[in-house]
């Protein structure tokens, strides 16, 4: 008897704790539904992709429950939050092969997500749909979810970049006082603190609709995504603005690489204390990390970054080096009756 043939049964997984065949069935799940969602990537690593559902912070916690055929995985659901921080939120995932969809997995999978959620006392849920899957959109209708925050994302054809805009934006006055740190391992210790400081400018970037504080950054956390990092085989490569008056740190900016996807990279935050902005600095961040990501990611062919509509400062950089639409990120916000 096949899961379109009986009532869909959806059993909890640990992605700890499971034996290492039901962990490489749950990453080949997620391998097959990306691979099926954009055909033109690379294909992602089964076992990596297992992995990732076990890197959290020491505060995070998740709850997964999977939909089994036999052996194989068909269904997944995650729910993972913070202890300490928003504490009225839950993040939602949810994938279903392409084979199995259309046969109540996601409706099932959704049921035991929100039971979860109530139980933890998590009135609303966040969850991501792409473009790519126009499906995920009508789902979330369906649900009554809010569409709280639209980013695009856009790429850059590494082969493209107007090589003489790059150097301009990297031209600094005579006497500049920032000067530019470039870490590709841990952030060193001296700056640890300051490092924290500076990432929650993040919280200046456009939310929409999302009913969610702001995040405070600890060096401990910072740690802890650094020995993620790590355990994943992805590389981050990050540059650091410093104002050396005070050695206050005033922006950065952070790609992410795998050598077993080469061709893409993945750019991270890239922000600027608002004090510091309209002298440049978000320019020679982004110009200088191209030649970081030419110089230190071999076989990488585009850059693809996300931004919210409202955030039209950065936009209009990432225009301007010649990023083109990709697709269209809805965040959703679901408030539990």
């Amino acid at each position: 008897m096949t899961v379109s043939e009986r009532t869909v049964a959806v059993l909890p997984f640990d992605p700890v704790h499971a034996p290492p065949e039901q962990r490489r069935a749950v990453g080949q799940l997620r391998a097959d539904s990306a691979a099926h969602d954009c055909p033109e990537d690379p294909l992602h690593n089964p076992d990596q992709a297992a992995l990732e559902l076990t890197l959290l912070l020491p505060d995070e916690r998740a709850e997964y429950f999977v939909v089994w055929e036999g052996e194989r995985a068909v269904g997944l659901g995650g729910l993972s939050y913070d202890l300490q921080q928003n504490t009225h939120l839950a993040q939602v995932r949810l994938v279903v092969h392409p084979q199995f969809r259309r046969r109540g997995l996601g409706r099932a999978l959704t049921r035991a997500l929100e039971a979860a959620a109530r139980r933890l006392e998590r009135p609303t849920l966040t969850f991501a749909t792409t473009s790519l899957n126009p499906a995920g959109e009508a789902y979330a209708r369906v649900l009554g979810a809010q569409a709280a925050l639209t980013l695009r994302q856009t790429r850059l054809d590494l082969a493209g970049i107007p090589q003489e805009l790059r150097r301009a934006w990297q031209a600094r006055p005579e006497n500049d006082p920032y000067r530019l740190h470039a870490w590709d391992g841990p952030v060193p210790e001296g700056f640890l603190e300051r490092m924290a400081d500076v990432m929650m400018v993040m919280n200046t970037a456009p939310r929409g609709d999302l009913d969610m504080n702001d995040w405070r950054i600890t060096p401990e956390m910072i740690r802890a995504w650094e020995a993620n990092l790590n355990g994943s085989g992805e590389v981050r490569h990050l540059l650091v603005l410093e104002d050396t008056r005070s050695g206050e740190l005033m922006g950065y900016s952070e790609v992410f690489w795998s050598p077993e996807r080469a061709s893409i990279v993945h750019q991270g935050a890239t922000a600027v204390r608002p004090q510091a902005r309209g002298q440049g600095l978000g320019k020679w961040l982004k110009a200088a990390m191209l030649d970081r990501v030419e110089a230190d990611c071999p076989g990488a062919r585009e850059i693809r970054t996300g931004n919210a509509e409202q955030n039209a400062a950065m936009r209009g950089i990432n225009a301007a080096l010649g990023f083109a639409p990709f697709i269209t990120i809805t965040e959703w916000q679901l408030r539990l009756q």
